[in-house]
């Protein structure tokens, strides 16, 4: 049995999972006209586009593709996508449906060519990341959302939690000074997935694809950019998961000389409750802030004693704010420049890894 996108959220604090769909007392987003929404790919983040639905009730997914059987039947029987049409081809589907907006979930190294396709045919996007797997490729997307009218954003769902929300208005408040160190940890279980997800042409890197959603909530909670790395990596057992990296560690030196430190693995154990254990520790002049599953926010600064932060913002939904920025004018919290500095950092810290040298970014 392959680990579906429910399955790794099953057990994860309830948070976090709010960030794959929608909170049900979260408020409607009227657009100004129906929106026609399809589903290029059933790999990964699909519950970004699928989750919210519920708030948005001018949109409707009215198309799907995947090359995979499995994926297209196991989707067919979700109740979102009751009124959509099921494509074995990608390109027939951008052909035949009259489409505003595609979700691109495909497999890692194909998500640069849809997204260029989608948006040359002026079809805005809410792509899976890693955006681009290679730098070329990073550089001709940056291309073409600076030319437009075609938009873009990338899933980085975590930005949107409560927790992450949170930290990033303790960095802001000023309460624990200028941030000159940062610990992020992501640590999961191996599940069983396709064969591509095992192969490094395909699967792009660890780093790329969940060493992003780190470096983001990096960028994001602490105002600072990451300036060189240092990467560590490797493959150790588990034979049947191919070349994939199980094992990383990178040391970032931060814009104001400060030090980021980023840890990574596939190996929590299966008896673990939950799929993930995600971790970020920010400490600054004044104070330390951080997030984990098993305490929740904490702080202690000069100004307070070590406590629980309990007053959590609201959810956010990426998708419905998305949407919200296009048809309706609203703003848009992740910005081109953040994702695309994002996945500049990420790129160089793998060409770190595998040339064995520090990486300027």
């Amino acid at each position: 049995m392959r680990t579906s996108r429910r399955d790794l959220l099953t057990g994860m604090p309830a948070v976090l999972a709010a960030a794959a769909g929608a909170d049900t007392a979260s408020p409607v987003v009227r657009l100004p006209r129906k929106i026609r929404v399809a589903l290029l790919g059933l790999e990964g983040h699909t519950g970004e586009v699928l989750g919210p639905l519920k708030q948005l009730p001018d949109v409707e997914v009215v198309a799907y593709y995947d090359q995979e059987p499995s994926l297209v039947q196991r989707f067919s029987r979700n109740a979102a996508l009751a009124k959509g049409r099921s494509y074995s081809d990608a390109r027939q589907m951008l052909d035949k449906e009259q489409l505003d907006v595609v979700g691109v979930c495909n497999r890692n190294h194909e998500h640069a060519q849809a997204i260029l396709e989608c948006m040359g045919r002026g079809l805005h996007v809410i792509a899976e990341k890693p955006i681009a797997t290679e730098f070329k490729d990073l550089e001709r997307i940056r291309a073409a959302v600076e030319k437009g009218p075609a938009r873009l954003t990338s899933m980085h769902p975590m930005r949107y939690s409560a927790p992450y929300k949170a930290l990033k208005k303790i960095v802001d408040s000023g309460e624990i000074g200028e941030v000159v160190q940062m610990d992020a940890q992501k640590s999961y279980k191996v599940g069983n997935r396709l064969p591509w997800w095992y192969q490094r042409e395909t699967y792009g890197g660890t780093l790329p694809w969940i060493g992003i959603h780190m470096v983001d909530l990096m960028l994001f909670t602490s105002g600072r950019d990451l300036v060189e790395a240092a990467t560590f990596q490797n493959h150790i057992g588990f034979p049947e998961t191919g070349d994939t990296e199980n094992v990383t560690g990178t040391v970032f030196r931060m814009d104001n000389g400060g030090v980021a430190l980023l840890r990574m693995d596939y190996l929590r154990p299966q008896k673990a409750v939950t799929h993930g254990d995600d971790r970020l520790r920010l400490a600054g002049t004044k104070g330390i802030a951080e997030y984990m599953a098993a305490t929740g926010v904490t702080v202690v600064s000069n100004a307070r004693a070590q406590e629980v932060v309990r007053d959590l913002p609201a959810e956010g939904s990426l998708f419905v704010e998305f949407l919200d920025w296009i048809y309706n004018n609203k703003p848009m919290s992740l910005s081109w420049k953040e994702i695309y500095r994002g996945h500049q950092i990420v790129l160089g810290a793998r060409e770190a890894g595998e040339k064995h040298r520090i990486v300027k970014l």
